[in-house]
């Protein structure tokens, strides 16, 4: 158990005793640097359940901990901030247990437990995966992965957007102008090749706007009657019948397009354990129209359609199914939510999905709720922004997206030519260059993604993110590889992981030991949140630290002192293995040797 769980623990039973009051937490965190101390109890959230000065409150808790507590020193008291001097023994015995656990701040599955299951991705299949897409697969991907860490089973999982107008559009661009062209006979990937023909829908439409304006029509009328768009929306109609060409060349284009998403999957390093597509679950949710009707959940008006009022909640009256006996968007998604529940042992559910649609899902996760479903109050959607290039936004339909493929492509072109520049990776072979360039791309693309809370928009600088100094993915990258080279150079032997407690250890010695306790409840936060900013952020602090001690000891192949040159080593080592799994979690690689 961490200092800071036994603390808290400490604090809640003087509490309890002293002012009849039962905490439901108490916030412990490092001590500020402008303040003396090790560890700081907040006191001012315990104002909400204890009447009184903060300042008196702080100074009777650090009384009965010192007095009870033997790990604590000392205190003082600053407004409503207790800190505390921890004595260094108990630092030394906290790390020997840190040094005991092979998988550190990783719980083992508790496979007994129902799970939670994550939403990423879910691409249409009329056009590659982009900027935007590349945000969303790796918050979702490491969403998962963190939860996991806290011991809950994780499902990783798409619907994939696989039916409707838009895909109408790419099949029919491609029938009319792709003189049956395919990935094969162009050499590119498929989804690429399908995008293509998006975009020349798209011209090909606009055409025909401007003739049909020409000839006197508004532009509103000339919209909806041209040509082109009539025959896309007559293909659909014959893909709902099942017309046997229309279903067939929508099988085979689909195909082309899951083999390129499946190669940028790889290559940007996420997976997924289930998969829908819409053209299987676009018809559920419509029994359970009924199911409400019956509860009172939901109301028929008299042209047939039905709708639930959630006007009383804030909301709107939302519409589940049309007049004509169709679903609506929301019907799909009620439906696919319940399947999920009886395909998977799952109680939650986590949908990374843009802010725009943040609305959808209030009323999404409230039907579900008003519905009887106990699993609704566990669900969450990951909302998070825009992503933007220096160059500006992106449109798909006009072919302006910043392609995935591309931008990792340019990420490890430009780790190249950063790392080439600087003369670093001496002593590797031509091949295991490109494979660190492509290391060095990919970490900085994520991390630089990750560190940024999900609900922010930002702009993304391919060139600022490989910087290999300053808060990026290739900074921690170079500290673990840093690491390595001591820790090979010493010839540590890893074999005594036990530190005498009364080592006489420095300040910068202590720094690196409570950056190590935080990350199990750095974990533990980041998922209670779907935050991968936390770890990502946290990793950095690590890392800062870790440099600090590095430049400020002496140097520790040389120190003469065997037990505090293994001391130093141990610390090297869990360092770097803490930075490797939080990494891990971040779906970012680390090297040995840069």
């Amino acid at each position: 158990m961490s200092l800071q769980s036994q603390l808290e623990i400490a604090t809640k039973a003087i509490v309890k005793e002293h002012f009849s009051v039962e905490l439901p937490q108490v916030d412990i965190s490092l001590t500020r640097k402008d303040q003396a101390g090790d560890l700081t109890v907040m006191v001012f959230p315990m104002l909400r359940h204890i009447k009184g000065n903060p300042a008196a409150i702080g100074t009777q808790i650090g009384e009965q901990l010192k007095a009870t507590n033997s790990h604590v020193a000392d205190f003082n008291v600053v407004q409503g901030f207790l800190n505390l001097h921890i004595e260094p023994a108990a630092y030394i015995s906290a790390f020997n247990e840190i040094l005991a656990q092979e998988d550190y701040g990783v719980k083992p599955i508790d496979a007994s437990q129902p799970g939670v299951m994550v939403e990423y991705s879910s691409p249409n299949t009329n056009k590659p995966l982009h900027l935007g897409h590349v945000r969303n697969n790796l918050l979702g991907y490491a969403v998962a992965q963190i939860v996991q860490a806290t011991g809950r089973k994780v499902n990783k999982t798409q619907v994939i957007n696989d039916r409707g107008i838009h895909i109408c559009k790419s099949m029919l661009a491609w029938e009319r102008f792709g003189n049956a062209e395919t990935p094969a006979s162009t050499g590119l990937k498929g989804d690429k090749l399908v995008g293509n023909y998006y975009v020349k829908f798209d011209q090909e439409y606009k055409k025909e706007i401007a003739a049909l304006i020409g000839e006197g029509k508004t532009e509103e009328e000339a919209k909806k009657q041209a040509p082109i768009l009539l025959e896309a929306q007559q293909m659909l109609l014959k893909w709902e019948q099942g017309d046997p060409a229309v279903v067939a060349l929508w099988e085979k284009m689909n195909a082309w397009v899951y083999e390129g998403f499946d190669v940028t999957y790889k290559n940007l390093g996420v997976d997924f354990d289930s998969l829908y597509f819409e053209s299987n679950t676009y018809l559920l949710g419509k029994d359970v129209v009924q199911d409400g009707l019956d509860k009172g959940v939901f109301e028929k008006d008299p042209d047939g359609s039905v709708w639930i009022d959630l006007t009383e909640d804030g909301l709107d009256r939302k519409i589940v199914l049309r007049s004509d006996g169709t679903a609506v968007y929301m019907t799909q998604d009620i439906g696919t939510a319940i399947q999920r529940v009886k395909d998977f042992d799952i109680n939650a559910m986590v949908y990374t999905v843009g802010n725009e649609q943040d609305y959808h899902f209030k009323v999404l996760f409230l039907i579900l709720k008003k519905l009887g479903f106990d699993w609704a109050d566990h669900l969450f959607h990951l909302s998070y922004g825009m992503v933007e290039l220096p160059s500006g936004k992106m449109k798909s339909r006009e072919g302006t997206v910043v392609d995935a493929d591309e931008l990792m492509e340019e990420m490890t072109s430009t780790a190249r030519d950063i790392a080439q520049e600087q003369g670093k990776l001496e002593g590797l072979d031509a091949t295991e260059k490109e494979q660190l360039y492509n290391m060095i791309g990919l970490g900085a693309l994520k991390y630089f993604m990750l560190k940024v809370d999900p609900k922010k928009s930002m702009l993304f600088d391919p060139t600022e993110s490989v910087d290999f100094q300053g808060n990026t993915g290739p900074f921690i990258q170079y500290t673990h590889a840093r690491i390595k080279s001591i820790l090979k150079k010493s010839g540590f032997d890893a074999a005594s992981k036990n530190v005498p407690t009364d080592l006489a250890l420095t300040d910068k010695d202590l720094a690196v030991i409570k950056a190590l306790q935080l990350f199990p409840d750095t974990i533990a936060s980041a998922a209670n949140n779907y935050s991968p900013a936390l770890v990502a952020n946290y990793v950095y602090e690590l890392v800062k630290e870790f440099n600090s001690f590095y430049q400020n000891v002496p140097k520790i192949v040389e120190e003469e002192n065997a037990d505090l040159k293994q001391f130093r080593l141990l610390l090297c080592y869990k360092t770097a293995d803490v930075i490797k799994t939080a990494c891990g979690l971040l779906g970012i690689e680390v090297p040995e040797q840069m």
